[in-house]
């Protein structure tokens, strides 16, 4: 039954595509791509079927081909097909693939300017459309972030999110800060977010994510982070008792580019890309709450129990020396004051 509701919720998306055509294409647009050569780009992720970040990719491949009349076309692979992430973003370099949607994560191995995507909790007090205005606005961030990407051999298209944020499940109770002490939780390969679950006395497992459920199956961690519809699809609550809403990292996707390629393409291709991956991000932020509100749904419907925490408890977090060493580091450490920029920019 999960496989068909995740299946039912991917094919609503699908079938509304159907719905949307190149009608606003003018003349003009039409005589641009029909003078050029045709151009096929591959795309990946490694993101599970059915999640945001899936159907996002895939939506953006569906719009390229629509707006350049099928002349522009993604060859779009799904769910890991050409790799992990790493492999994904490497491939992407090497111009062997075009097109990466992922979480913000990975990326900071190849930009780390995308630390700033690792100060825990900063998104937490602003709602999904300032979050948005920043991330996909023109602003000193963006520029110096968007450059970033320059220097990695990369071409940032834009940011998926919605004011949704990752999770922790966990097979004991998590309900008080001191609950983490000495919690074996499987992390991503990331020191910042190691650094972040140190600093709450947790005791912080890198894994590869296909490994997760058996570990969590077996004992040999306790607990894992993720969005919900990540959780779901993975079929986590069949080895964990507790979701709880720790909301310490937004759940965002970006998508990019190779530079290569980027700079390959004809202006008017170009135009097509930044649209169609616009009209994606359009398009999807408003699932993006649905999306988290139904696989929490699920989740507890399956039999975790929900752990939401007051404002003094993420104020406690965000008081830990540790924490606050962290932003430190994040900020004159690794992105240059980037993180602070991030910090104005949002409070503005």
């Amino acid at each position: 039954m999960k496989k068909i509701l995740v299946c039912v919720l991917a094919l609503a998306v699908i079938l509304s595509l159907a719905g949307c055509g190149a009608g606003d294409l003018t003349a003009a647009d039409e005589n641009v791509y029909s003078k050029l050569p045709a151009v096929e780009l591959i795309g990946a992720d490694s993101t599970g079927v059915g999640t945001a970040g899936q159907l996002f990719g895939q939506y953006f491949a569906q719009r390229v081909l629509e707006i350049t009349e099928g002349k522009l076309s993604v060859d779009y692979h799904p769910n890991g097909e050409l790799g992990g992430d790493l492999d994904l973003i490497r491939q992407m370099q090497a111009n062997k693939i075009q097109v990466v949607v992922c979480q913000t994560a990975p990326i900071v191995s190849f930009v780390p300017e995308m630390a700033v995507f690792d100060l825990p909790m900063v998104f937490s007090e602003y709602d999904g459309d300032r979050i948005d205005s920043v991330l996909n606005g023109r602003n000193d961030f963006t520029a110096r972030l968007e450059g970033a990407y320059e220097k990695a051999n990369l071409h940032l298209l834009g940011f998926l999110q919605n004011g949704t944020y990752r999770l922790t499940t966990a097979n004991r109770s998590i309900a008080s800060l001191d609950d983490f002490k000495g919690l074996r939780i499987r992390t991503m390969e990331n020191s910042n977010q190691m650094a972040f679950w140190s600093a709450l006395g947790a005791m912080p497992t890198p894994l590869p994510w296909a490994d997760v459920y058996d570990a969590l199956r077996n004992g040999n961690i306790e607990a894992q982070e993720n969005a919900a519809d990540t959780c779901y699809g993975a079929s986590l609550q069949d080895v964990q008792q507790y979701l709880a809403c720790t909301d310490h990292l937004l759940y965002c996707n970006q998508i990019c580019m190779s530079r290569e390629a980027w700079d390959s393409l004809d202006p008017a291709y170009q135009a097509a890309i930044e649209q169609a991956a616009a009209e994606a991000i359009a398009y999807m932020r408003p699932l993006m709450a649905e999306v988290d509100r139904y696989h929490k749904q699920k989740l507890t419907e399956s039999g975790m129990k929900l752990i939401e925490y007051d404002d003094a408890f993420y104020e406690s977090v965000l008081a830990l020396d540790g924490v606050r060493a962290l932003y430190d580091n994040i900020d004159r450490n690794q992105t240059g004051g980037l993180a602070g920029l991030l910090m104005e920019e949002l409070r503005r």
